[in-house]
This record gives structure tokens, sequence and C-alpha cells, in this order.
């Protein structure tokens, strides 16, 4: 499985990647694999406020249906439309093209929160 060290892990296999005021959320490679071939992406609504561990979304695949978490809370501000033409494209880029959505941080202590690129690999390990 490939877990990027540069990225912080949720236990619900979400990513998040800061970017200066922001962060950039998707699901992880590992996530992706478990729900096989993804053809439906169901993503979150622009402006809204989440709290972290909230539904942000689904992912529909061959096998089921997953809830996307959010795995800190704020507000949504800028979706990853494409997905919904290319739903696939969770499955072929997670940590890149395949971004969910941007959020921007109400709580700067749920970044402590989630694992490293370590702590996650022995998550999925287990």
């Amino acid at each position: 499985m490939n877990v990027p060290e540069d990225l912080r892990y949720s236990s619900d296999h979400e990513w998040v990647k800061p970017e200066g005021e922001t962060v950039r959320i998707g699901i992880t490679d590992y996530a992706q694999d478990a729900l096989g071939d993804i053809v439906f992406v169901q993503l979150p609504e622009p402006c809204i406020t989440v709290a972290a561990s909230d539904p942000l979304g689904e992912v529909e695949s061959t096998k089921s249906v997953s809830d996307i978490y959010a795995p800190i809370s704020g507000r949504v501000v800028e979706v990853n439309a494409a997905l919904a033409d290319s739903p696939e494209t969770l499955n072929g880029d997670p940590y890149g093209a395949g971004w969910i959505c941007v959020i921007e941080p109400t709580d700067a202590s749920d970044m402590a929160a989630l694992m490293d690129a370590t702590a996650y690999t022995e998550l999925i390990s287990s």
C-alpha cells in the first residue's frame, strides 16, 4: 500500500494534506483498494460546515457503498467536481487527481489527532 510520508491520516482511511490555510482531503490507497472499482462519488456541498467525524459524502463501488468522513472540522471551500464524471480517478490516483474536497479548518487541534504515515501503516497492517 502507498502511504505518503507528507500526509496525515484518519482511522476512517481519509488522508489530509495541509496547504497553507486550508487542507486537501481524499481517501487512502488502502480504502480505494478495499472498495474495489469505484463507480460513483457523492461529494460534499461547497460552503457547508462539518465537524470532525461527520459524513462528507459517499463512495460507491462494485462491492459496496462507503461513507467519507470529515477528518477535521471546518468549512468546505472546494470540491473535486471532476469525480462526478470520472469516479474511477479515486482508484487510479487517490493521492493526486482523486482528492475529494478542500476544507478551511476551524479547530487547529484536529490536525494533532490525525496519524502520521508510520501510525497509519501500523493500523492497516494489523
